[in-house]
């Protein structure tokens, strides 16, 4: 379009206007962790609330892959509603937890 200009409006997305975003905004700190274990076997999963874009996943994945004992860390993330976090290696799940809090989250459970 030579000569015009062109005017977009940006929208908010719809998941993190109606729940907000833990990363880009003040972290909830009512939602519940989950209980303490000694150590993690590999391949273990945990529940996550609140996550909603992928900076989310992003700042959830780079705080769990710094704990000691992690090999991978991976979000499968579902807006707005219970993500899944998955860890590969051993891990002390304490350790866990509060990366998960620190990032601005809280785990829910664990499978």
């Amino acid at each position: 379009m030579c000569g015009t200009t062109e005017t977009r409006t940006q929208l908010p997305l719809a998941s993190a206007a109606q729940h907000g975003c833990s990363c880009c905004s003040p972290a909830d700190e009512t939602q519940a962790a989950a209980p303490a274990a000694a150590v993690q076997a590999p391949g273990s999963q945990y529940t996550l609330e609140g996550l909603t874009c992928g900076h989310c996943v992003q700042t959830v994945e780079k705080a769990v892959s710094g704990v000691s004992g992690v090999e991978l860390a991976t979000v499968d993330l579902v807006p707005g509603g219970t993500s899944r976090l998955s860890v590969t290696g051993t891990a002390n799940q304490e350790a866990l937890i509060e990366a998960v809090r620190s990032s601005g989250y809280a785990l829910t459970g664990a499978k």
